[in-house]
């Protein structure tokens, strides 16, 4: 079959350079938007009275076979085949004849594969949507579970204040919860059909274009032609989007790797997310996690990789637009793969409260001291300076914070009292900080609630 494009040129083409314009091995993974795009504007082109019924209907049933084709893995790719739509249009050409050269009346491949992008996008959004749900949802149900378990609290990297295992953990569900309705907000700027716009200036055959949004499932119409065919802001947003999703699951990981260590032992990571190594037989890796780590770089690099090549190109349609489909295809297969892992390594954590109770030291109890002395009457500035010297006067005794004596504290300050011993228990801690959004059970408790309803699982 001759080039869809081939009608003005006498000479062949440098065979480096079909090479080179092929995408053919990128997107062939648009197969199946490709055909639905193709047999709803069959029916269009109907509507408008290009294709009578038997037209309309052989070229219908000849797309529904290649369809099967593709489906069984039976479709060969043969040279000449450019594109997908090349592929597609020269098959449906082997069953129907000459027919099939009507279904391109009024569609450019300028169209046509922006079409196509959007039904597999609005496809896989919904794949997406309903993974980083089940992520949250196993967040909710581990966080229920450990209830109880108190942990330290890093700033740094260093022991700040103890905290409760479930409130860290809450706390990527609710950067998760933004990365859900962030995905929801980019939704309706995809659900939007370019199909009709033609090459830049709209088509020339009278197509109902609603009634074609309608078939093809897509809430609104393109307004404008020039703009529809090169708008790549909806893969831009929704690499945008899986960066920034790339990157809380890559600070949990980092979290959850460090705390896999002997020298935390707070949490094991279950074998079926764990490797081991070559040479020494005692290692067990917490791969899975470290994958997932390094996956946030691959998502941001392809955000970059197409905003670079969008930030110079002119008007409408250009070929460097052939390099939206490589970022946008792997973003989307490494999600499928990610969150389901995430999942799995969340679900089948194994705690250790001994360990974790058992790294909470008195001196992360400091500011809680320095609190006792705020319900003395003494300004907090004042407190944290006298804490300060406590906390001196414990390193220069050798001694853990809550073994210094009644009488060293009098002597840096008289606010102190014997009273002072209720500071030293971590729980109560914990129970003090009981402000909406603290760590206090209550509150734990409230926030998991509300987690609970936004995803409708009461």
């Amino acid at each position: 079959m001759a080039k869809l494009w081939g009608g003005r040129f006498h000479g062949d083409t440098d065979p480096l350079m079909d090479a080179f314009n092929a995408s053919i091995h990128v997107d062939i993974t648009l197969w199946e938007a490709d055909i639905r795009g193709s047999i709803a504007y069959a029916r269009a082109l109907h509507r408008a009275g290009i294709l009578d019924e038997e037209e309309r209907d052989a070229i219908i049933r000849g797309l529904e076979r290649i369809w099967g084709e593709f489906a069984d893995g039976t479709f060969q790719v043969k040279p000449g085949d450019e594109d997908i739509h090349t592929a597609v249009e020269r098959r449906l050409y082997e069953l129907i004849g000459p027919t099939a050269g009507k279904l391109h009346t009024g569609r450019s491949r300028n169209d046509q594969v922006v079409t196509d992008m959007r039904l597999y996008l609005l496809d896989h959004l919904e794949i997406l949507a309903e993974a980083l749900n089940a992520l949250q949802a196993t967040i909710i149900h581990v966080a229920e579970a450990a209830l109880d378990v108190i942990m330290p609290g890093y700033t740094h990297l260093q022991r700040a204040q103890p905290i409760r295992f479930s409130h860290w953990l809450m706390s990527y569900f609710w950067q998760f919860q933004r990365d859900w309705e962030r995905l929801n907000d980019l939704w309706r700027r995809v659900d939007i059909m370019p199909l009709g716009s033609a090459a830049l200036a709209g088509s020339a055959i009278p197509l109902d274009r609603e009634a074609l949004a309608q078939d093809l499932g897509f809430a609104e119409v393109s307004d404008n032609s020039v703009d529809a065919v090169s708008d790549r802001d909806f893969v831009l947003e929704f690499l945008a989007w899986a960066a920034m999703l790339g990157v809380h699951v890559s600070r949990m990981a980092e979290d959850l790797i460090i705390w896999s260590s002997s020298e935390f032992g707070f949490v094991t990571i279950a074998e079926a997310y764990s490797t081991g190594s070559s040479l020494m037989p005692q290692k067990r890796n917490p791969d899975a996690l470290e994958l997932l780590r390094g996956k946030s770089g691959r998502l941001a690099a392809h955000w970059v990789r197409l905003l670079t090549t969008m930030k110079g190109l002119p008007s409408t349609y250009n070929k460097d637009l052939q390099e939206d489909k490589e970022p946008l295809f792997d973003t989307v297969e490494t999600l499928e793969m990610v969150l389901p892992i995430l999942t799995g390594v969340i679900r089948t954590l194994t705690l250790h409260p001994e360990r974790m109770r058992a790294a909470i030291t008195p001196d992360m109890l400091a500011t809680d001291l320095a609190y006792y002395l705020v319900h003395k009457g003494v300004p907090f500035r004042e407190a944290h300076h006298l804490v300060g010297q406590v906390v001196r006067r414990a390193e220069e005794l050798g001694l853990p914070l809550d073994q210094v004596p009644l009488e060293e504290l009098q002597a840096i300050s008289p606010h102190f009292g014997p009273d002072v011993v209720r500071v030293w228990d971590p729980e109560a801690a914990v129970e003090r900080r009981a402000v909406r959004g603290g760590t206090a059970r209550e509150r734990v408790i409230e926030q998991i609630a509300k987690a609970r309803q936004l995803l409708h699982l009461e």
